[in-house]
């Protein structure tokens, strides 16, 4: 058995060396992306693991087939860069990796906001300018508020345990209700309800065409003056335009994004000054003392490297030798 696994990052590596040395299995580690450039690599291998933001396009699907490869495992959740029709066609079968560590995703997305209710960007810049006053940046407190959380998987309740620690009130909205959360009460019947009752709104929803730009200048008109907006999720789920005019006009307090709807291309990237960075938009963001902008990385710890790394190639694994495995994605 050999498996090839394209944009193996440094810190992915280790990692991988030891799964394949556990296993006793060939592993052909690329550090470049899977695209057309680099597919013909995978001539000779029986199955592939990838991560990416950069679409994985029909033609470099149609060209893994060709190879013989049918087993295609992904080292994390979304699949919506995927060409469905092309994986259909070709008799793929695709994996992710569901549960890496929501807890890091959760971590994070409460650490951003604590943030941020307690002003902390605002001290650090006082303070480096010689600055110890208090005033006039008083902090919020989290166990007074409600949070509205958007979407109940995995890392949403991870999340939601987080905030009810803090003595947060919880509500939520999903379309798919949690049996354990039902019998809680904790659902709301609308996404409007929510805008309604929430203090703050934490995103954990997927990308899906229903759910673009989910928060757009109506939603926020309905949301209470002064909400707070965290999303770890996908960058679509926000207009951005939307959000900066909400910022603009105090409707939101404020912000803490780890994703943004064009970040392909820019997060994950050196530009060597600020002044450099080629989205005015999302400068326009990192401007603003109550806006956090971290480049996706709320995933970025080594339990969830580890897992993403060798639950892959675990998945991988299995669909070479039975032609299913345990995260099998459906298309």
């Amino acid at each position: 058995m050999k498996i090839i696994a394209y944009g193996i990052r440094d810190d992915e590596k280790p990692y991988l060396d030891q799964w394949s040395k556990d296993q006793g299995i060939e592993v052909k580690a690329v550090s470049e992306l899977l695209d057309e450039d680099t597919v013909s690599l995978a001539e000779g291998y029986d199955g592939a693991v990838v991560y990416q933001q950069k679409p994985y396009t029909a033609s470099v699907l149609d060209k893994l087939a060709s190879y013989g490869i049918k087993s295609l495992s992904l080292r994390n959740v979304g699949v919506d860069n995927v060409d469905a029709d092309a994986i259909k066609r070709n008799g793929f079968t695709v994996t992710n990796v569901p549960a890496y560590s929501p807890e890091a995703i959760a971590e994070l997305t409460v650490t951003q906001l604590m943030r941020l209710l307690r002003r902390t960007p605002v001290f650090d810049k006082k303070q480096a300018a010689g600055n110890l006053m208090w005033a006039p940046d008083i902090a919020d407190e989290l166990g007074h508020m409600t949070v509205g959380i958007v979407a109940t998987g995995r890392i949403g309740r991870a999340a939601m345990r987080i905030y009810k620690g803090f003595g947060a009130k919880v509500i939520a909205y999903d379309v798919f209700h949690n049996p354990e959360l039902e019998k809680e009460g904790i659902y709301v019947d609308s996404m409007d309800e929510l805008y309604a009752k929430a203090d703050v709104i934490s995103l954990h929803a997927p990308a899906t065409k229903e759910n673009e730009h989910l928060l757009n200048d109506d939603a926020f008109s309905k949301m209470k003056d002064g909400v707070w907006i965290l999303n770890p999720a996908r960058g679509a789920l926000i207009d951005t335009d939307a959000l900066i005019r909400a910022l603009d006009n105090g409707k939101v307090a404020g912000a803490a994004l780890d994703v943004y709807e064009d970040e392909v291309g820019i997060f994950n990237t050196d530009f060597g000054s600020f002044d450099a960075i080629p989205d005015e938009r999302l400068k326009n963001l990192m401007k603003r003392d109550n806006v956090l902008v971290t480049p996706h990385v709320a995933f970025y710890t080594r339990t969830a490297v580890k897992n993403m790394v060798q639950f892959a190639l675990n998945n991988n694994k299995q669909l070479i030798e039975t032609g299913t495995a345990e995260n099998v994605v459906k298309f």
